[in-house]
C-alpha cells in the first residue's frame, strides 16, 4: 500500500509539474503572438500588395495563426484571404499596385477565375499589376495576364497547351487481387462508379466531359485573349503548338509576356512605377499585413459558411484522415445555431464539393430548409458543388455560380466491395453458415450478392434518387419529371447550369453577398467566416495538426491514384450510399 501511495503521488507531482510548464509555455507564445500584433506597423503610403502565387489553393485557411514554432505547415493558399486583399487594397489609397509573383500553383479554374475578377476591378480602380514568374503554369498565367505588365525570366517558359482529363480505371487491378466491387447507380451520366467496372470511357460521359472542358478552356481563352489582344483562334494555335518548349523570345513575339526580365530587374520596374528613386525601398506589404491593418465595417452581418471537401457522416479517420471534409452533423448543428443567432441577417454557404455521402446531404438540406425560414440563404459555387454539393445547395433562395463552376451531377450509387475472390481464392479461408432468416448475411465478405440482395439494393437506390430529385424540384420550382431528364448524374459547367435554371445567376462571393443582403433588407453590413477555425492552441495539443501538410504531400506523390484510393481506403468508413461526383482533375 505505501509502494501505490508513492508511486501515485509521484505521479501527481509529475502531472501538475508538466501542467505548470505548459501554461507558462503557452502564457509565453500568448504573449509573444500579442504583442508582435501590437507591434505591427501600419501599411505605408505608396505600397505595393505583394502576392505569392505559390501552393495549393483552398477556400480558406483552417489555422487562426499563420506560424507556430514547432508545427508543420502546409503550402497552402488561401482563396479567403487573397480575394479579402484584392478588395481591400482596391479601396484603399495607400496601395498603389499589386506584384504577383508566379510559383507552382494549383486552383479550381473558377477560383482563378473569380481572382481575376477581381484584380480586373483593381485595375478598372486606376491601379496597376505587375507579374512575373520563371515559368508560368497554365493556371497561373491565366491569372497573371490581367497583370498591366507581365514579365518572364529570359530562360523561362509558359505552360499552354490546354485542357485535358484522363480518368483511370482500376477494375482490372482490383480483379488481379480477388476484389470485385458490386455497384448500384441511378443516372446514365454518373461516371463516379466507371473506374470500378469499365476500363474506358462510356459514350456518355466522354460526352459530357468534353462539354464542360471545353467551356473552361473558351472562358479562359476568352479572357486572356481580352486581356492580351490575341485571338481565341491564336491562343488555341499556341496551344497546338506545345508552347511549354518554345524559347522566351518566342513567347514574347507571340505576345504573350511584354518583357523578358530576371528576378532582381523587376525591382527598378515597380520603382518606375511607383515614381521612386533606384535607391529607395519598395513599400510592401503581404495579404495578411493589408487585411490586419484594415477596419471591419460595423453594422448588421452576413455569415459566410464555407463548406469543401468529400461530404460525409462523420470524420473520416486513417490514412486519408488529413484531408477536409463537410461532416453533415457538424453542419447542420451550426446552421441551426446561426438560425438562432439574432445578429445574423442572412447566410451565404460557400461551397466546394464533389458530394459524397446522399445521407449526410440529406441532413444538410434539411438544415438549411429551416435555416431559410428565418433568414435568407444565398449559395456562392466555387470550383465545384456537384451532387451531393449540389443536393445541399439546391434549396438555397439564391444560387449563384462562376461560369467555370462544375455543378450538377444529379444522380446516386451504391458500392459495395466484393472481396471473397482474395478471402477464399487467393488467401484460402472458408467459412459457414447458421443464420435465422434468408438475408440475415446480406453483405458479406465471402461471397457476391445474389440477385435477390442486388434487387433490394437497387429499390434503395431509386428511393434516395426520387429523393434527391424531389429535393431539386422544390427547391428549383420544376416538376420532378424535369428535372430527372437534367439530372441522370449529368455533370454541367456553370454557365450550362444558369441555362438550365439550376443556378440563379453567374457570380462570386462578393455578388451571393450583395444579395443575400439585399433579400434580408440590409444597405449597412459586415461579413463574418465561419465555422470558426480551431484556436492556435489546439494546434500544439492536436496530433492532427500537420493534416493539409500530409494531404498535399499525398496528393503530390500519388497524382491521379489519389482520389480513387482515397475512395476504397475509406469505403468502409462511410455511408454505402453516395451521392458523389468523381471528376479527375483536370490538367492546366
Amino acid at each position: 500500500m505505501k509502494q501505490f501511495l508513492k508511486y501515485t503521488f509521484a505521479s501527481l507531482v509529475a502531472l501538475v509539474l508538466f501542467s505548470i510548464v505548459m501554461g507558462s509555455l503557452l502564457f509565453v507564445a500568448a504573449a509573444g503572438i500579442m504583442m508582435s500584433g501590437s507591434s505591427a506597423q501600419s501599411v505605408p503610403q505608396k505600397a505595393v500588395l505583394s502576392i505569392s502565387l505559390s501552393g495549393n489553393m483552398q477556400e480558406r485557411d483552417d489555422e487562426s495563426t499563420p506560424s507556430i514554432p514547432g508545427v508543420s505547415q502546409s503550402s497552402v493558399l488561401s482563396f479567403t484571404e487573397l480575394s479579402s486583399a484584392i478588395k481591400a487594397a482596391t479601396t484603399d489609397a495607400r496601395i498603389k499596385g499589386i506584384y504577383l509573383e508566379a510559383g507552382l500553383m494549383t486552383a479550381d479554374v473558377s477560383q482563378l477565375q473569380e481572382l481575376r475578377q477581381l484584380l480586373q476591378k483593381f485595375r478598372d480602380n486606376g491601379k496597376w499589376i505587375v507579374a512575373y514568374a520563371d515559368d508560368y503554369t497554365q493556371g497561373a498565367y491565366y491569372l497573371c495576364s490581367v497583370a498591366n505588365k507581365v514579365y518572364l525570366n529570359p530562360m523561362g517558359g509558359i505552360n499552354w497547351h490546354g485542357l485535358a482529363s484522363q480518368p483511370m480505371y482500376v477494375k482490372h487491378l482490383l480483379q488481379k487481387f480477388g476484389v470485385n466491387m458490386q455497384v448500384v447507380k441511378v443516372g446514365k451520366y454518373k461516371s463516379a462508379t466507371e473506374m470500378f467496372t469499365e476500363d474506358r470511357m462510356t459514350d456518355a460521359n466522354r460526352q459530357q466531359t468534353q462539354r464542360y472542358i471545353n467551356v473552361l478552356w473558351q472562358n479562359i481563352c476568352s479572357e486572356v485573349g481580352k486581356s492580351r489582344h490575341l485571338t481565341v483562334k491564336q491562343l488555341n494555335t499556341y496551344a497546338d503548338s506545345t508552347m511549354q518548349f518554345a524559347s522566351a523570345q518566342d513567347i514574347m513575339h507571340k505576345g504573350m509576356v511584354d518583357s523578358l526580365l530576371y528576378h532582381d530587374e523587376i525591382k527598378a520596374r515597380i520603382q518606375q512605377m511607383l515614381g521612386i528613386d533606384a535607391d529607395e525601398d519598395i513599400p510592401q506589404v503581404t495579404p495578411g499585413d493589408l487585411l490586419a491593418d484594415t477596419k471591419e465595417p460595423s453594422g448588421n452581418k452576413i455569415a459566410v459558411y464555407y463548406m469543401w471537401g468529400d461530404i460525409v457522416d462523420a470524420p473520416v479517420e486513417g490514412s486519408f484522415s488529413s484531408s477536409h471534409n463537410i461532416v453533415g452533423s457538424d453542419v447542420a448543428a451550426d446552421m441551426q445555431e446561426l438560425a438562432d443567432d439574432d445578429d445574423i441577417k442572412a447566410v451565404v454557404i460557400r461551397i466546394n464539393s464533389g458530394g459524397g455521402s446522399a445521407y449526410a446531404s440529406e441532413q444538410m438540406w434539411h438544415a438549411i430548409e429551416m435555416l431559410k425560414k428565418k433568414k435568407p440563404v444565398v449559395v456562392s459555387m466555387s470550383g465545384m458543388a456537384a451532387s451531393g454539393g449540389y443536393y445541399t445547395s439546391c434549396g438555397a433562395n439564391y444560387i449563384f455560380a462562376e461560369p467555370t463552376t462544375l455543378t450538377g451531377s444529379i444522380g446516386i450509387f451504391g458500392v459495395l466491395p466484393d472481396a471473397s475472390g482474395l478471402i477464399t481464392q487467393k488467401l484460402g479461408v472458408k467459412f459457414d453458415e447458421v443464420k435465422t432468416n434468408r438475408n440475415s448475411l446480406m453483405g458479406t465478405v465471402a461471397r457476391p450478392m445474389n440477385a435477390e440482395e442486388t434487387e433490394i439494393i437497387r429499390r434503395y437506390i431509386a428511393r434516395g434518387y426520387t429523393t434527391f430529385l424531389s429535393r431539386v424540384a422544390q427547391g428549383r420550382h420544376m416538376t420532378v419529371s424535369h428535372v430527372n431528364d437534367l439530372a441522370q448524374g449529368h455533370v454541367y459547367a456553370g454557365a450550362d447550369a444558369l441555362k438550365l435554371h439550376l443556378v440563379d445567376a453567374l457570380g462570386g462571393l462578393d455578388a451571393a453577398v450583395a444579395k443575400a443582403a439585399q433579400l434580408a433588407k440590409v444597405k449597412q453590413y459586415a461579413t463574418t467566416n465561419l465555422p470558426e477555425p480551431a484556436p492556435w492552441y489546439m494546434q500544439l495539443l492536436n496530433e492532427g495538426s500537420a493534416g493539409n501538410y500530409l494531404d498535399a504531400q499525398m496528393r503530390k506523390t500519388m497524382g491521379e491514384l489519389y482520389e480513387p484510393l482515397k475512395l476504397l481506403n475509406t469505403l468502409n468508413q462511410q455511408n454505402a450510399v453516395q451521392a458523389r461526383a468523381w471528376i479527375p482533375a483536370i490538367q492546366m
